[in-house]
Order: C-alpha cells, then structure tokens, then sequence
C-alpha cells in the first residue's frame, strides 16, 4: 500500500517490511484534535484490520494540544508504540503525555531510530 498523507496534511503513514507502521510528522506542526483524529484514522486504514506496532517520529514536533494527548491515548491499529525524538523538547513533550494519560498499548520514548526499532518489533514490554 502507498504511504498515507495524514488529512491536514501534517504528517504521512506507511506500512513498512517487516510489519511495521510508520507515522512521521513533519518539523514544527503544531499538533491539534483533528490532526491526531487524522494520524489515527490513517493509521487503521493502513492497518486494514490488523495490529501492528507503530513507530511515531516525532522529531522536532512543535506541540501537542492537550486535546490531540487524549486522542492518543485511544486504542487504535497499534499493538506498541515507539515514540522517537530528536531533542529535549520531545522528550518532554512524551514524557509529559506518558504522565498524564494511560497509552492504549506498551508505549516508550527513545533518541535512538535503532533503539526504537528493535523494541517496537520485540513484542517485549
């Protein structure tokens, strides 16, 4: 299947070998409601019915409202979700939404694209 433009336009979802899908926000979006209704909604399309573990980057992400943190905590085609980040900044920003809402599924914060990686295919918590 051919990557999905998230709707809005701020970021794009694909299903990559060997099962993984991949959400890429684009750099410096503000994150809103109907963005993260978006992502989702691509996210379980592309899933076509099925889980996968999902990797988010969120590299250079400008914010995320308090509206679109809720979103996220709503169970989608996700079986555990790699957040990856880039800088201080988005740490924050996940570790903020990691102590406020309950994720639908394991999810963690990593630095590293290899680290992400591994972990979001290990099926380990």
């Amino acid at each position: 299947m051919e990557p999905l433009k998230v709707d809005g336009g701020k970021g794009v979802v694909s299903l990559e070998p060997p099962g993984l899908i991949h959400l890429v926000w684009d750099t410096q979006v503000r994150i809103e409601e109907a963005d993260a209704k978006a992502a989702m909604a691509a996210v379980n399309e592309i899933a076509g019915g099925a889980e996968y573990p999902l990797l988010v980057d969120m590299a250079s992400t400008a914010s995320v409202t308090r509206q679109a943190r809720a979103v996220f905590s709503i169970p989608c085609a996700a079986s555990r979700i790699a957040l990856l980040g880039a800088s201080p900044v988005d740490r924050i920003l996940a570790n903020f939404f990691l102590g406020v809402h309950i994720p639908p599924c394991p999810t963690r914060f990593f630095t590293s694209r290899a680290e992400a990686l591994s972990w979001a295919m290990s099926g380990t918590p």
